[in-house]
């Protein structure tokens, strides 16, 4: 079950860059990387448009209810704060920067007023002004809970974990019952992968708050991490109960289907998420999921295109169409979408990796295009594709050094040209289809029974197919083995070649060679039934595994580099 891990594309032209590499990697400057978001009633919401609610840390939009400080100098100071406060609740962040900039410049160290601007600034997702203005504020009045609470909000939608997490355990000092900071430190300690501690502060949350969605959703998540399967359904089902039109619940029990191995429990929770929101992109994302992990591609192509209609710059959507579109042999749309992602602008480090990994799937789909027309024997990555680049794509590293030093595939026009396929090809013969329903059956007793493993009807076929080929290979060794002659000539063949290269000063051994396990015997002396080794016959099903899902780097070891 693939977790980590997209219908019609215009292929008018070809789209292949020759030299085309990703971006250089995102900037981690904090503006980029932080992703600001209201909260409202418990419902996560960004500011420009509606978000999945794991992706950053939520900094909430009612916000602070200040009591107007008793030692302030006049009325009309008390009406600007409460006007700037007013401003920024209705996301007029500009214009509140503008009203506490000119309270300031009359009392500089005015915690309420550097709170205030510190939260425009936080919504504007210039969070290192608004820290710098949090911490103002907490120099000046080290009992301002507010302001170690948004400096810890701030802090953690930047990723700095243990600093938010110090900031929000001091404004429980202020308030220990609150339940909207156990729910923020909960989030934090979530992402921060402390689950044990996720879990007691989210616990306390919703005693406290029973109808907070949110950390019911959060709670069901950091429970879904350690394992708690059952109460995690239940806390996100709790989730969508309190607040049925909060997206992300539902999302996320989807999500927990879908590790699982729930699809039909998944298919019709999605369902219902549809009904409440037609234009939830994630919903057909997940969807596409679902039906590549069950080697249903072509679905999950419909699903996926869907997605990238509602949220056209989802990289992981673009990315797994172009991995379908790849697997069934659409070459030309799955080149444009992999170029499509190494085109994207980043802001993580999570969706850079994929932009590399869009580089080496573009060059392994150019690569089995031109052997699509040729004999199964002819696809041989291991040995036709360049160690160095092997390497860098198992490691998920940075193509900058393959692409410099590595022979590239040609074009696709070019590959094409020799591997374009005839219709005819496609229309099976009765053995055929016999041979294809053979194959289902056996391909079934793959599948693990338990949790986690989604029926794969793709990798049944291709496990099938690799059993019988391996099957009648070892038949065909096995019969010449057993007459005589052949044994007495086999020997006879093997004593010469041994001698032949002892003489050149090669030593031989039973050891692994350098040499791939395709290349001694070829594989014309393997269908002929003269030898058979332990390499060859696992070589016919690695070669199979490679094609079933292009994009997994399945390799042997000893060809990298």
């Amino acid at each position: 079950n693939d977790k980590d891990h997209k219908d019609s594309v215009s292929s008018a032209k070809d789209t292949t860059v020759p030299h085309q590499t990703p971006k250089k990697q995102p900037k981690t400057d904090k503006k980029n990387k932080a992703k600001v978001k209201k909260e409202t009633n418990g419902q996560a919401e960004d500011v420009e448009e509606r978000r999945s609610s794991d992706e950053t840390i939520t900094l909430d939009q009612a916000l602070f209810a200040t009591k107007v400080s008793k030692s302030s100098k006049s009325i009309s100071l008390d009406f600007r704060l409460s006007r700037g406060i007013a401003q920024v609740n209705e996301g007029r962040y500009d214009q509140a920067i503008s009203i506490f900039d000119q309270i300031l410049r009359e009392t500089p160290t005015y915690p309420e007023a550097l709170i205030g601007r510190g939260t425009a600034y936080a919504f504007q997702r210039e969070l290192d002004s608004a820290i710098s203005d949090f911490t103002k504020a907490i120099q000046s009045n080290p009992s301002a809970g507010e302001a170690w609470k948004r400096r810890g909000q701030a802090r953690a939608a930047l990723g700095e974990f243990v600093e938010a997490i110090d900031d929000l355990t001091k404004a429980l000092e202020f308030e220990p019952n609150s339940p909207d900071i156990l729910h923020e430190r909960g989030i934090v300690n979530f992402k921060f992968k402390d689950y044990n501690s996720a879990v007691e502060d989210l616990s306390t949350c919703v005693k406290r708050d029973k109808k907070n969605s949110s950390a019911h959703t959060y709670l069901g998540l950091t429970l879904s991490a350690v394992g708690e399967y059952k109460r995690a359904e239940d806390e996100h089902l709790l989730g969508i109960k309190y607040d049925g039109s909060f997206l992300d619940s539902w999302a996320h029990l989807s999500q927990l289907y879908l590790d699982l191995a729930y699809p039909e429990k998944m298919l019709d929770n999605l369902e219902k998420v549809l009904q409440i929101d037609s234009r939830f992109s994630k919903a057909y994302h997940l969807r596409g999921i679902l039906y590549h992990g069950m080697g249903r591609h072509r679905s999950a192509i419909k699903e996926l295109s869907t997605a990238l209609t509602l949220d056209a710059s989802s990289i992981e959507c673009l990315y797994l169409r172009a991995s379908c579109h790849h697997a069934i042999g659409e070459y030309k749309a799955a080149i444009k979408d992999y170029d499509d992602v190494l085109d994207l602008e980043l802001d993580s480090m999570d969706k850079f990796v994929l932009q590399c990994l869009a580089f080496y799937q573009k060059e392994i789909a150019l690569y089995t295009a031109s052997k699509a027309n040729l004999e199964f024997s002819q696809f041989n990555i291991d040995d036709d594709v360049d160690p160095l680049f092997k390497e860098y794509w198992c490691k998920r590293l940075h193509p900058k050094n393959v692409a410099e030093k590595v022979y590239r595939q040609p074009p696709l026009r070019i590959s094409l040209r020799s591997g374009r396929l005839n219709k005819q090809d496609f229309k099976f013969t009765k053995h055929q289809t016999s041979l294809l329903l053979a194959a289902d059956s056996i391909g079934k007793k793959i599948q693990y029974n338990c949790r986690g493993f989604l029926p794969n009807q793709r990798q049944y076929r291709m496990a099938g197919l690799a059993a019988i080929e391996i099957a009648q290979k070892v038949s065909k060794a096995w019969r010449f083995l057993r007459n005589p002659k052949n044994s007495a000539k086999l020997v006879r063949r093997r004593d010469k070649h041994n001698m032949s290269v002892n003489r050149g000063g090669y030593c031989s051994t039973s050891t692994l060679s350098a040499g791939s396990p395709t290349s001694s015997p070829s594989e014309e002396r393997v269908s002929s039934g003269i030898s058979l080794s332990w390499q060859d016959v696992y070589n016919i099903a690695v070669k199979w595994r490679q094609i079933s899902e292009p994009c997994d780097p399945v390799v042997w070891v000893n060809k990298l580099r």
